[in-house]
């Protein structure tokens, strides 16, 4: 289990800051509207966002200074006696703000500190100045926090789930490919503090020394398998998990095609008898239920007979995440058949092919728009009968392009979390950015955990 450790009022160094970032959601808005108790009969408006925000923007900014002396320093045990703060500029949802606190006094006979405190907008303008004065904890205080999550508030945290989901699954030993910037090394490290991974650093050993010297990065305990350059740690990577020597990647810093033209290798790759297809996990603040959206980052246009293996790659992993029966909507730009539009038509295909069971384990309906696959109400609107229209699981996209818009709609205006896993290969894999949150990383990664443990009690079941 994660834990948060505070730092006690001896160990609190006068003068050295904490600085913590983050994009401000239409989500932090309303958590804090209801928090704060200023709503009024317009809530459920369509934009009441904006008048949330213009009478809760201090509090966001108060809110995220109290997370910080709560939760990180001092942390646990603390306890804000006293503040006061001036509030200079106004917030706005996709807001990049920074938040920093500083220790300038401490007071031995009653533990008291006293903090500078600093909120800036992306523009480097203040929002918020002042000052806090807390009790800091005497003695270390830890406690569990399996979400470890940046976000203040959430509606749901359906990843938090899913790292309690696998906490007792034995941690799986992944290749982590060219770790050799400090996320792609930090996120596979963390990972294993916390018992999701026993990491396998494939790359230049001289170069992941270097970042780990650089950003204070601990390796014991991570076995490190010395190559020259990335495109080496790709191959040496998948012959490992090839040999079982390893039963997961994890992408590190380099491209994502020069890994993925290593696992797709015709002769020395992880090839399955199934089509290789990518498949984002999101927890969207608005869906009642996580949230699946395939494929977004492998098949560029696939026909039909892909179509096919996505779709079972994409309920294969709803089934191990916990989702019984899944309801896979196929995606177009309308819900009815037409011959001019190839999406319509392999959506009718895939339905058919489910019916004679060549896609098995769900439920599988399309063509269906996007709107009457997660609203119920817009479903009932088109007179749609289904059983996946407006509950759907998983949402099978016409292209890459369109899922990749649909996902990072989801991401960027509807304030949803996302993890990500490529299934398919004999392993499966996790394609991290450096657009990734740590929340994100370690949700992909708590993902790779229960696929593998998953595949674990398959071989079992045939060896037996």
């Amino acid at each position: 289990m994660a834990t948060i450790t505070n730092i006690p009022f001896d160990e609190i160094e006068i003068g050295k800051p904490l600085k913590v970032a983050r994009t401000l959601s239409a989500t932090d808005i309303e958590a804090l509207a209801f928090a704060s108790g200023d709503i009024d009969a317009f809530a459920g408006e369509a934009d009441n966002t904006d008048v949330a925000l213009a009478s809760t923007e201090g509090v966001a900014a108060e809110t995220f200074i109290a997370h910080l002396i709560n939760r990180r320093l001092p942390g646990p045990g603390s306890s804000i006696v006293e503040q006061q703060f001036a509030f200079h500029n106004h917030l706005t949802v996709g807001d990049q703000i920074a938040a920093t606190i500083v220790p300038v006094e401490k007071h031995a006979a009653d533990h008291q500190v006293l903090f500078d405190c600093l909120v800036t907008n992306q523009r480097g303008e203040a929002v918020l100045t002042g000052r806090a004065r807390v009790i800091a904890p005497s003695e270390r205080i830890s406690h569990g926090d399996l979400s470890m999550t940046e976000v203040i508030f959430r509606r749901t945290d359906e990843f938090a789930r899913l790292l309690k989901r696998c906490a007792d699954v034995p941690p799986v030993k992944t290749a982590v490919v060219h770790a050799c910037d400090a996320d792609s090394l930090a996120g596979p490290i963390e990972a294993a503090r916390r018992g999701l991974i026993v990491p396998v650093l494939v790359g230049p050993a001289a170069k992941i020394a270097a970042v780990a010297r650089a950003e204070k990065i601990d390796l014991a305990g991570a076995a490190i398998v010395d190559v020259e350059h990335s495109h080496a740690a790709a191959m040496r990577a998948v012959a490992m998990a090839r040999a079982g020597e390893v039963e997961a990647l994890m992408k590190g810093s380099l491209h994502t095609d020069e890994l993925m033209s290593a696992v797709v290798a015709r002769e020395t790759g992880l090839r399955t008898a199934r089509r290789v297809s990518h498949v984002f996990i999101m927890d969207v603040p608005s869906y009642p239920r996580l949230l699946l959206v395939t494929d977004a980052a492998i098949n560029i246009a696939p026909d039909a007979r892909t179509k096919a293996d996505i779709a079972q790659n994409a309920i294969d992993l709803a089934l191990v995440l916990g989702i019984e029966q899944p309801k896979i909507a196929v995606l177009a730009a309308v819900e009815t058949v037409n011959p001019d539009m190839q999406a319509t038509v392999d959506a009718a295909m895939l339905c058919k092919m489910a019916d004679r069971g060549q896609i098995v384990g769900g439920l599988i309906d399309g063509p269906l728009a996007f709107d009457n696959a997660v609203s119920e109400h817009a479903a009932r609107t088109k007179k749609i009968v289904s059983p996946v229209a407006g509950r759907a699981d998983i949402l099978l996209v016409p292209d890459l392009e369109a899922g990749n818009m649909v996902a990072k709609q989801l991401q960027y205006l509807a304030g949803a979390d996302s993890a990500g896993i490529v299934l398919g290969a004999r392993v499966p894999i996790v394609l991290t950015s450096r657009a990734d949150s740590v929340r994100t990383r370690l949700a992909s990664t708590a993902v790779l955990k229960l696929v593998a443990a998953a595949r674990r009690g398959a071989a079992k079941v045939v060896a037996g």
